[in-house]
């Protein structure tokens, strides 16, 4: 029973965050802390089911034509190494996660109200880019998030690009961020998740469901509806459950 509730915790946490380009790391940790899964093995596992939806969603939103490169590889350049620090790190983040979480909230109040909205897209520099990137990375790898949940709605706030677009682009930035980050977590305990296959089954049907939904039928103003509901969710793990 406890291993049915966990998998669909698992499913439903996969298909929502996935259908706005998310892994849903977040909504893993909760749903694992619920789930009483022991405290050093939700860390790692959370980012290894990260990198099987992740890998799911880069592909969907891909095939569905939303990519940028000019977006996404200064990002990955300045985060991956820094993922792989904050994953190798381990530092006491309770203070932390209560203030990120009322970031989150914000963040889900201005897209739930703004949601209408579609700012005028601007790149910027490169090296703000890179610059986002490493701040980004090292608070996914010391969170066991892949970092989407705090890039996108960053990226939909200074306009760097049309919601789909940035959905396409944090889904890649979230796998490369989630590898790095279980690296950091192998080299600092030399240990590696055990997750049954049934719930890797689970969580990968319910990503590409999502991911394809989200790519291809929902409209950029559900989409920012339900990227709110994620950040919600996600600002409510870390104050209560952080």
């Amino acid at each position: 029973m406890e291993f049915w509730v966990l998998a669909l915790g698992l499913g439903v946490v996969a298909f929502l965050y996935s259908s706005v380009g998310h892994a849903g790391a977040s909504g893993y940790i909760a749903v694992m802390a619920l789930c009483s899964v022991p405290t050093g093995q939700i860390k790692p596992m959370a980012l290894a089911l990260n990198i099987t939806v992740s890998i799911l969603a880069s592909w969907n939103f891909f095939r569905a034509g939303h990519f940028c490169r000019k977006l996404l590889v200064p990002l990955l350049l300045g985060s991956v190494p820094f993922a792989l620090l904050g994953g190798y790190l381990r530092l006491p983040a309770q203070w932390f996660s209560f203030l990120v979480g009322l970031v989150l909230w914000f963040s889900a109040y201005r897209l739930w109200v703004k949601a209408k909205e579609e700012k005028p897209v601007h790149l910027p520099s490169q090296r703000i880019l890179v610059g986002t990137g490493a701040g980004l990375g090292l608070l996914a790898g010391l969170t066991g998030t892949g970092g989407g949940i705090f890039l996108t709605p960053w990226m939909l706030w200074r306009g760097w690009g049309v919601t789909k677009t940035v959905a396409a682009v944090s889904a890649v930035f979230i796998l490369g961020n989630s590898i790095a980050g279980l690296a950091g977590h192998f080299a600092a305990t030399h240990e590696f998740p055990t997750i049954g296959l049934w719930l890797l089954a689970v969580v990968g049907v319910a990503g590409w469901s999502g991911s394809r939904l989200g790519s291809r039928r929902y409209p950029a103003v559900l989409i920012r509806r339900l990227l709110s509901m994620v950040l919600l969710i996600a600002g409510a793990k870390l104050i209560f459950i952080p």
